[in-house]
């Protein structure tokens, strides 16, 4: 069993930045591609960013990129989404996965 707890999501304004983390349990962090999908009101869970077992890979959704950014950090079993340039439509929940496992979901308002 994984766990995984997000956190670093809030209320912004539009044009500004957070930074989520997700930290996991157990020992086999390493082992799981990461990623980080998000849902907004009323529309479906949609893919946002991923990243390979070792850092080196990564990708991203079209309506992301050149604004966000996923890293990790394997000796802490952290996962991270810079989000940089935030608009309206990038208010959702956030959810940090690996494999068949997903965190609770950090919420995320961007005002225009």
């Amino acid at each position: 069993q994984v766990q995984l707890v997000e956190s670093g999501g809030g209320l912004v304004q539009a044009g500004g930045s957070l930074r989520l983390s997700c930290t996991t349990s157990g020992r086999t962090f390493s082992s799981y591609v990461m990623g980080w999908s998000r849902q907004a009101p009323g529309k479906e869970r949609e893919f946002v960013a991923a990243i390979s077992r070792g850092g080196g890979s990564t990708s991203y959704a079209d309506s992301v990129k050149g604004r966000f950014t996923i890293s990790r950090d394997n000796a802490k079993n952290t996962v991270y989404l810079q989000m940089n340039s935030l608009k309206p439509e990038d208010t959702a929940v956030y959810y940090c996965h690996a494999h068949v496992y997903w965190g609770q979901g950090t919420q995320v308002t961007v005002s225009s």
